[in-house]
C-alpha cells in the first residue's frame, strides 16, 4: 500500500502507484466481467460511459469496498442526472449494507439539488449471507425512493435480473425500461412459479420483457442495452429536472401546422401528427390496450398524449385501461405536465358479474386522477363521448378547455342502447330503427353540445394542432392548487 510522502518518492511517483492502485480495484474480475459479456450483458461502468455524456459522470464512494455498486452524477444531453448501477460481475450485484448506503446517499443528494435519478438494475437479489439485517436496507431505499416521488424524475432501466422485493423499486419509479432477453421482473423465483409438470417455462418466458409489459409492470422494453439508453435520455429530455422547474421548451416546428390524418379511428396517426416532428413516446403498449398514453412536444412544449383506441372494443374502457390512464395522468400532474385527451369510446366495457367492482374501482380511480391534477388539461372530443368515460375523460370539469370535431357525439348512452330502450314504443310502431339512431346522434351532436356550453366549440379537425398550441398558450401560466390537506383518499 501506498503512503503518501513515503521517503524516496515525489509526488508525481506517488500518484502513478495510486493511479495503479485504484485501477486493480475498478478493473474487477476479468473471468466475471467477460461472462457478464457472454450472457450479451456489459457491465455496470460500461454502462455508466454510454449513458453519460463523455468525460461528464463524477463517482461517489468509487473505492468503497462490498458496495458492488457504480453511482455519481454527470450529465446526459447537458442535463445533470444522478445514477446508481448494480455491478453483476460483483456478487451478482447482490445488496449489501454498502450498496444500500451508497443508493440512499445518491437519492438524497438528488432530492436536495434537484435532478432526475436513473437505476440500472441487475441484481440477483439480497446477499444471503447478511441475513435479516437487508431487509431494512430495501425498507431504507423504497421509503427514500417513495418520498422522492414527484419531485425528481426516476427512471428504472432492468438490464439483467431483478427479483424478490428488488422488483419492487421498479415500480416506485415514473418509468420501467426492460431490455428484451436480458432484464426480468420477478417476485418469485421460476422455481416457484413453475407448477404444471413437463410445461416448465424459463425465466424470461415468466418473467421476461413481452410478459411484464402486458402486466403494466413495464413502461417500455428495449431490445439491446443501446436501446435502453436512448430511450432514457429521450425520456430526460422531455421532462424537467424536478417539481419546480418547467420542462424544456424547444419550439423547432410551425406552429400553424395542419394536420394531415382526420381518421378518428386511426388514433397512432392521429398522435403522431399532433405531435412535434410526429415523435412520441408511448408507454405500456401491450397493458390496457384501448387507451394509448404517450409522452411528445407540441408546440415545443412537452405534454401527456392520452387516447382511446376506437379500433378495440369500440374504446371501451376496462379496469387495466383505466388505472393506466389514471397513473399517467398522476405522473404529468407531478411534473406540471398539461395533459391532452383525444376521446372517442363507447364508454366503459361490460364484465362479468366477477369482474364488476374491480371496474368499478378501476373507473373512480381515473375519475380521481383527473379531478385531482391540477396540471393543463385539454380534451378534444374526435368521435363518441359515452357514459362514464366522457365524466372521466373528456367533461368539462375535467379539462380547462374541451373541444368536439363535427361528427362528436357526447351522450349518457350509445345510440343503440338508448333506442333500444327509450324508443320501444316507436320500435313497435314500425319506425325504423337507423332514423331513430341518427335522430339520437344529431340530439347528442357536437354542435348541440356546444350550444349547451358542454364544449367550448366545434372545430375543423385540420385545426386540431392549433387549437391546442392556442390552449396550452394561455394556459402557461396556469397556478392551481387542491385544498390543504395531507392527501386524498385514492380509491386504489
Amino acid at each position: 500500500m501506498i503512503r503518501m510522502g513515503e521517503k524516496g518518492m515525489d509526488m508525481s511517483e506517488q500518484m502513478q502507484a495510486l493511479a495503479k492502485e485504484k485501477a486493480a480495484i475498478l478493473q474487477g474480475d476479468a473471468q466475471r466481467i467477460a461472462k457478464q459479456h457472454a450472457d450479451g450483458k456489459c457491465t455496470a461502468r460500461e454502462r455508466v460511459a454510454k449513458l453519460y455524456d463523455a468525460g461528464s459522470f463524477v463517482e461517489i464512494d468509487a473505492l468503497r469496498t462490498g458496495s458492488n455498486l457504480v453511482a455519481g452524477v454527470g450529465t446526459v444531453n447537458g442535463q445533470a442526472v444522478y445514477c446508481f448501477a448494480q455491478d453483476y460481475a460483483s456478487m451478482g450485484g447482490a445488496l449489501t449494507k454498502e450498496q444500500a448506503e451508497k443508493i440512499l446517499k445518491v437519492l438524497r443528494m438528488a432530492r436536495v439539488t434537484g435532478a432526475p435519478v436513473v437505476a440500472l438494475l441487475d441484481s440477483a437479489g439480497v446477499k444471503i449471507a447478511e441475513g435479516p439485517s437487508a431487509l431494512p436496507a430495501y425498507a431504507d431505499i423504497l421509503a427514500a425512493m417513495a418520498r422522492l416521488s414527484g419531485v425528481c424524475p426516476m427512471i428504472a432501466c432492468v438490464m439483467g435480473p431483478c427479483r424478490g422485493i428488488s422488483s419492487l423499486l421498479t415500480q416506485v419509479c415514473d418509468f420501467t425500461i426492460q431490455v428484451n432477453k436480458t432484464g426480468e421482473i420477478a417476485l418469485h423465483s421460476a422455481l416457484v412459479m413453475n407448477t404444471e409438470k413437463g410445461k416448465e417455462k424459463t425465466a424470461q418466458q415468466l418473467f421476461g420483457a413481452e410478459t411484464m409489459e402486458k402486466q403494466g409492470a413495464a413502461a417500455l422494453t428495449a431490445q439491446s442495452e443501446e436501446e435502453a439508453f436512448a430511450l432514457i435520455a429521450a425520456l430526460i429530455d422531455l421532462l424537467p429536472a424536478c417539481n419546480m422547474e418547467d420542462a424544456p421548451l424547444m419550439q423547432e416546428e410551425d406552429l400553424n401546422r395542419q394536420l394531415v390524418c382526420e381518421n378518428a379511428a386511426d388514433i397512432s396517426s392521429l398522435m403522431a401528427d399532433l405531435a412535434d416532428g410526429n415523435q412520441v413516446i408511448e408507454l405500456y403498449k401491450a397493458y390496457g390496450s384501448a387507451v394509448k398514453a404517450a409522452l411528445c412536444r407540441i408546440g415545443g412544449r412537452t405534454v401527456g398524449l392520452i387516447a382511446t383506441d376506437y379500433e378495440k372494443d369500440a374504446g371501451r374502457l376496462t379496469a387495466d385501461d383505466c388505472r393506466k390512464a389514471a397513473r399517467f395522468v398522476r405522473l404529468c400532474d407531478c411534473y406540471h405536465l398539461p395533459v391532452i385527451t383525444l376521446l372517442n369510446t363507447d364508454g366503459l366495457t361490460v364484465p362479468c358479474v366477477c369482474g364488476q367492482g374491480n371496474l368499478i374501482k378501476a373507473a373512480a380511480e381515473l375519475v380521481y386522477a383527473y379531478a385531482e391534477a391540477t396540471a393543463p388539461k385539454i380534451s378534444i372530443i374526435t368521435g363518441n363521448a359515452v357514459g362514464a368515460a366522457y365524466v372521466a375523460m373528456g367533461g368539462k370539469s375535467a379539462a380547462d378547455f374541451s373541444y368536439a370535431w363535427p361528427a362528436a357525439v357526447i351522450a349518457p348512452l350509445t345510440q343503440e342502447t338508448a333506442v333500444q330502450t327509450m324508443d320501444q314504443d316507436k320500435l313497435l310502431a314500425g319506425e325504423n330503427r337507423a332514423d331513430l339512431e341518427q335522430q339520437y346522434a344529431i340530439a347528442c351532436g357536437a354542435l348541440n353540445a356546444a350550444k349547451e356550453g358542454i364544449v367550448d366549440d366545434v372545430i375543423d379537425p385540420k385545426e386540431t394542432r392549433k387549437y391546442i398550441i392556442a390552449a396550452l398558450e394561455l394556459l402557461s401560466t396556469k397556478h392551481d392548487v387542491n385544498l390543504p390537506k395531507k392527501h386524498g383518499n385514492l380509491p386504489l
